[in-house]
């Protein structure tokens, strides 16, 4: 029989899925540990004018689509008015099936607005008009989106040369949805090369009052503002990298290498690896001493297309997956740290779906029993946070290791609209739970299936980050 599109049993294909979803999953409330939203219209819990800007802004996925379509730049990134925007993507919506912006689409549609018809230019008008009106409404501010889809925590990304001062000490009153935590990204002072790292420097230097004249100051200005982000009830760190470095060096290589950069000339790529391998390890133990989780989003192919990104710089849509070496040097940084008893709690998230065993293997080296999966595979992340992806990732990680450990899903979004993410994955997983119960692969046993599932989706990720 023939199942209707996106109904109460969208994803979940037999009845042990359904129950396993509607009584262990469905009603958990949402902990997002990573993600790009923004703090200050979470504390001025900001209304938005239109759904366009609530949706469409700064969303490279949908960006992206639109320009395979034939869409042109200024219904993108351009000046053309928000309706007309809209109207472009509601015409390339149709033209999205089998890619996970059609699911994703059609459910924050229906989650947040209640809106069942597929969206098209037949409907974009009236869409767009019940939207609109339903966004405008107090219920539907950005602490209001965030409570319609019971997120009771979530952590935005921070540098350290950021304010934060939207974010709350601790002690202080949180904004109105739950709790929001800054989390540590350090990577401007981690790429040696970029040609603004001098200027990082000098700006890190006033705000910490730390004269960065050497690498072992930077550190200390780095120390400074990571107790500022313990202050705010900062738990996590997170790096975006091609991959971990860790070649062999010696202090006093560093310490050259870094006056050199300080000076402004330029850094070899033998210097520039040198310096990020030393600067990861003294992270790496900072983090450690904190209690702090430590996150790595590796192999991201960034900037490919130069004139574009010329035209309108990172973050726009113009990265893919990168195909670099991942498992020697990952390695040795892991186990560097964990030969002087200072690897932290650590989340490796891998881009490319060829690395799923090696990262899922990886983990097992150093999970040393001090701590319930002290090293996570973290969930589909990117170009894999979709249905195909996210089983990759969840059967590697079943195979080879315990999946039961398993802190489970986040956004990494820049959307309040994207929270349906989260539901999206619990019936994936509920899916793959029920089908092999339904093979006999698993015992019929329900209840404790069912916690598996309520700990995977809510209740690890809370003890992991003691919150």
């Amino acid at each position: 029989m023939k199942r209707s599109f996106l109904d109460d049993n969208f994803l979940l294909h037999s009845e042990t899925a359904e129950r396993l979803y509607f009584d262990y999953a469905k009603d958990l409330p949402i902990i997002d540990y990573h993600n790009h939203l923004s703090p200050q219209k979470i504390r001025t819990d900001d209304q938005f004018e239109n759904i366009t800007q609530a949706w469409l802004y700064g969303d490279h996925y949908k960006w992206k689509a639109m320009r395979a379509s034939g869409v042109d730049e200024s219904y993108c990134t351009g000046d053309r008015s928000d309706v007309e925007k809209f109207e472009k993507w509601a015409e390339t919506v149709p033209y999205t099936l089998r890619n996970p912006l059609y699911h994703w689409t059609h459910l924050e549609l229906k989650r947040y607005f209640g809106v069942d018809e597929l969206l098209s230019p037949a409907t974009a008008a009236s869409i767009y008009r019940t939207c609109n009106e339903q966004l405008q409404t107090k219920d539907n501010s950005v602490n209001g989106l965030l409570q319609k889809m019971n997120v009771e925590l979530l952590c935005t990304t921070d540098d350290p040369l950021d304010s934060l001062e939207y974010h709350s000490s601790v002690g202080e009153e949180q904004p109105k949805f739950g709790t929001m935590l800054p989390a540590f990204r350090p990577d401007k002072f981690i790429f040696i090369q970029h040609q603004q790292f001098s200027d990082y420097l000098t700006k890190l230097g006033e705000l910490t009052d730390v004269e960065i004249n050497s690498y072992d100051q930077l550190l200390k200005a780095l120390e400074v503002r990571a107790a500022f982000f313990v202050s705010k009830g900062c738990k996590v760190s997170d790096h975006g990298l091609e991959y971990v470095c860790a070649d062999t060096f010696t202090t006093q290589e560093v310490a050259e290498i870094f006056q050199k950069a300080l000076s402004g000339k330029v850094i070899s790529p033998d210097e520039a690896s040198k310096y990020m391998s030393s600067i990861l390890l003294d992270l790496g133990k900072m983090y450690h001493q904190l209690g702090w989780v430590q996150q790595f989003h590796l192999g991201a192919q960034r900037n490919n297309n130069i004139r574009m990104m010329r035209t309108l710089g990172p973050d726009t849509g113009w990265d893919s997956i990168g195909d670099w070496s991942q498992a020697r040097s990952l390695s040795t940084y892991l186990a560097k740290l964990d030969e002087e008893n200072r690897l932290a709690k650590t989340v490796i998230y891998n881009i490319n779906p060829s690395d799923n065993e090696v990262m899922a293997t990886m983990i097992g080296n150093f999970n040393d029993g001090s701590v319930k999966g002290k090293l996570q595979f973290g969930s589909g992340w990117w170009f894999l946070d979709q249905k195909d992806g996210m089983e990759k990732q969840i059967n590697a990680l079943s195979n080879m290791g315990l999946v039961s450990c398993f802190i489970g899903m986040l956004t990494d979004s820049r959307s309040f609209l994207s929270f349906p993410r989260h539901e999206y994955f619990r019936r994936i997983l509920c899916n793959i739970f029920g089908a092999e119960i339904d093979k006999g692969e698993l015992p019929n046993d329900l209840e404790w299936t069912g916690k598996i599932v309520s700990d995977i989706c809510y209740h690890n990720v809370k003890a992991y980050l003691q919150v």
